[in-house]
């Protein structure tokens, strides 16, 4: 009989199956997982907080990276846009030479022998290379003589009557305009037609 107690007292004594040895109580299991929640939640906001300042330096630093590109886009681009302005303009004035070496040509004549049929042809070369060097560079002229108005391309200087054309037609070119690449330098300055 002896033998049967010592068993039950023996089981009182073992863990339970299943339940670790080193397990605490139920009374002391709520108090430790509150320790390890805190301290898991301090270092898991302190590594999103260091995850964070490191994202915030690494966009930082890419930002910066960035504009340094960007600005040096820009100035490579209006070096770019100068260097191109002057060797366009260095072409043109390079054809404007002929024009000017024509002109001064015409002026270095012997004035007491010169014929006024020969300065007129002088002139009319002059002009004929100055065309040509605008036609080049695509400097259309605008003539509107017959044409109807267009107040984009024309500047009306005055309206007249007139029977002999329709209304609202330019009667006379004062001055001609001017269109570079389909771009409006100086409009020609017309005389326009109305009813009389």
């Amino acid at each position: 009989m002896s033998e049967k107690k010592e068993k039950p007292d023996e089981q009182a004594e073992a863990p339970q199956a299943g339940q670790p040895e080193n397990q605490p109580s139920e009374e002391e299991q709520p108090a430790a997982e509150e320790k390890i929640s805190e301290k898991s939640f301090e270092e898991l906001e302190s590594e999103a907080i260091d995850a964070a300042r490191e994202e915030v330096a690494r966009m930082r630093d890419a930002m910066l990276r960035m504009q340094a590109e960007t600005e040096n886009t820009r100035k490579r681009l209006t070096r770019e846009l100068e260097r191109s302005r002057r060797m366009a303009l260095e072409q043109v004035m390079k054809d404007l030479l002929q024009v000017r070496d024509s002109m001064e040509r015409g002026l270095e004549t012997d004035r007491d022998n010169a014929t006024v049929q020969a300065l007129l042809e002088g002139q009319e070369l002059t002009l004929k290379m100055l065309n040509k060097v605008m036609q080049d560079h695509h400097l259309e002229v605008i003539d509107p003589a017959g044409e109807p108005f267009d107040p984009e391309l024309h500047e009306a200087m005055t309206v007249l009557p007139s029977a002999e054309h329709e209304e609202n037609t330019v009667m006379e070119v004062i001055q001609k305009g001017f269109r570079l690449h389909d771009r409006l330098i100086r409009p020609a300055r017309v005389v326009v037609t109305r009813k009389p």
